[in-house]
C-alpha cells in the first residue's frame, strides 16, 4: 500500500517540478529563443492559467472513467508534452506545449488524490493525501534545484528530466496500480462551482489567490531578483533554490503543527505578517549571498505555513465537501501563479530589477488584510436585557 502511494507521489513530484522549475531556467530560455525574460516568464503564466481553468473541467469530463485509465492518460499526455517542450524550435511552439503539459497535470493531481483516499481506510485518508501531496513539496526541495543544476548550460536537459520523471511514474503505476475501485458518478461543473456562492468559501479562495499572487510575483523572476547575490552564477542560484526548497518542506510541517495547536486564523495572520515583513525587505536582503540565503530559508518557512493553514481553514468550513473545496482552492492557487507572470513583468518594466520586489510586498499586505477580514468569526447576537420588574 505504501509503495502505491509513493508511486502516486512520484507523479505529483514530476508535476510539481515541471510547474516550478521554470523559475530557475528562464534566463536560458530567453537567451536561446531570443525573447526577453519577462516574455519568457509568460510560460509560467500559460501553464498555471491552463491548469486552473482545466482542472474542474477535466474532473467533470472524466468523472466516470476508470481511475487507472485517467492516471495513465494524464501521465502519458504530461510526458509527451514535456518531450515536445524539450524539442520546441520556437517560443510559439513552446507556449503550446506548456498548455498540453498543463492538461496532463490538471487531470493527474486531483485523480491521484482521489485514488489515494480509496487505497486506505477512512481514518488514514488524511495521511494518504499528505503522502501524495508530499510530492509537490519534495519538488521544491529537490526537483527544482536539481532541474536548475542540470539545465545550467542547456535548459532542454531540464525538460528531459521532467519527461523521465513522468515516464517513471507512468511505468510504476501501470505495473503496480491495476485494480482500483471504480468511481461512483460525479458532480457536474455547476455543482463543483456552487460552494463559491458561500461568502466564507469565496473569501478563503480569494485569500489563497492573493497569497500566491504575492509570492509568485517575486518567485517567477527569482533569477532577476537574486542576480546581485548570484552574479548570474547558476551554481549559486541552485544553492538558493535548494535552501528554499528544504525550507518549504519544513514550512509545511510547521504549519500543520501550528494549526493543530492554535487553529487556522492565528497561523494565517501571524505567518502573513511575518511574510509581509520579509517581502518588504527583499530589495535589501537579496543584494548579497549571505542575506539572500537567510531570506531564502525564512520566506518559504512562513509562506508554506500560510498555505497549509489556508487549506485547513477551507476544509473546515464544510468537512463533508472538503475534497471539492480543496480542488477549488487549487484552482485559486494556480490562478494566482498565472496572474503573477503578468504582475511581475509589469512591475519590472515600471520599477526595475530591484524595486519591483515591493510590488509583491504590496500584494502580501492586501492578502493579509483580506485574510483578517474574511476569517473574522461572526459575533453572536446580543440577547435583549429583560426589563426590571416594576415594584408597587
Amino acid at each position: 500500500m505504501r509503495l502505491r502511494l509513493l508511486l502516486l507521489a512520484l507523479g505529483t513530484f514530476a508535476v510539481g517540478t515541471d510547474g516550478m522549475v521554470m523559475a530557475g531556467i528562464l534566463p536560458l530560455i530567453a537567451r536561446d529563443l531570443n525573447v526577453s525574460i519577462t516574455v519568457a516568464g509568460q510560460l509560467v503564466t500559460v501553464f498555471a492559467l491552463s491548469y486552473a481553468v482545466l482542472a474542474p473541467v477535466l474532473a467533470t469530463a472524466t468523472a466516470r472513467w476508470p481511475r487507472h485509465r485517467a492516471l495513465l492518460t494524464a501521465l502519458a499526455v504530461f510526458s509527451v508534452a514535456n518531450a515536445l517542450t524539450a524539442l520546441a524550435p520556437s517560443y510559439g511552439v513552446l507556449l503550446a506545449t506548456r498548455v498540453l503539459a498543463a492538461v496532463g497535470a490538471a487531470l493527474y493531481t486531483p485523480t491521484a488524490n482521489a485514488v489515494a483516499t480509496s487505497l486506505v481506510p477512512p481514518e488514514r485518508r488524511g495521511r494518504a493525501i499528505a503522502v501524495v501531496m508530499g510530492g509537490l513539496t519534495a519538488a521544491t526541495a529537490l526537483g527544482v534545484p536539481l532541474g536548475t543544476w542540470i539545465g545550467r548550460t542547456d535548459w532542454r536537459l531540464t525538460m528531459w528530466l521532467v519527461t523521465a520523471l513522468g515516464l517513471a511514474a507512468f511505468t510504476g503505476l501501470a505495473l503496480m496500480l491495476r485494480e482500483l475501485p471504480q468511481p461512483v458518478g460525479g458532480l457536474s461543473l455547476r455543482e463543483r462551482l456552487t460552494p463559491l456562492a458561500n461568502p466564507r468559501v469565496l473569501g478563503a479562495a480569494l485569500t489563497t489567490f492573493l497569497v500566491f499572487l504575492a509570492f509568485q510575483t517575486t518567485y517567477i523572476y527569482y533569477t532577476v531578483a537574486t542576480y546581485p547575490a548570484t552574479g548570474g552564477d547558476q551554481d549559486r542560484l541552485t544553492l538558493l533554490l535548494l535552501v528554499s526548497g528544504f525550507a518549504s518542506v519544513g514550512g509545511g510541517q510547521l504549519g500543520g503543527r501550528l494549526v493543530d495547536r492554535w487553529g487556522s486564523r492565528p497561523v494565517i495572520l501571524a505567518s502573513g505578517a511575518a511574510y509581509l515583513a520579509l517581502a518588504t525587505a527583499f530589495p535589501w536582503t537579496l543584494q548579497s549571498l549571505p542575506t539572500a540565503l537567510a531570506s531564502s530559508a525564512l520566506t518559504p518557512l512562513v509562506g508554506w505555513s500560510i498555505a497549509v493553514a489556508l487549506t485547513a481553514r477551507l476544509a473546515s468550513l464544510d468537512p463533508a465537501n472538503a475534497p471539492l473545496l480543496i480542488s477549488l482552492n487549487s484552482s485559486a492557487l494556480y490562478l494566482g501563479i498565472a496572474a503573477a507572470g503578468g504582475t511581475g513583468s509589469l512591475a519590472i518594466s515600471m520599477f526595475g530589477d530591484r524595486w519591483f520586489l515591493l510590488a509583491g510586498a504590496g500584494l502580501a499586505a492586501l492578502a493579509v488584510a483580506v485574510a483578517a477580514f474574511t476569517t473574522r468569526e461572526a459575533r453572536p447576537a446580543r440577547t435583549p436585557a429583560k426589563p426590571a420588574p416594576v415594584r408597587a
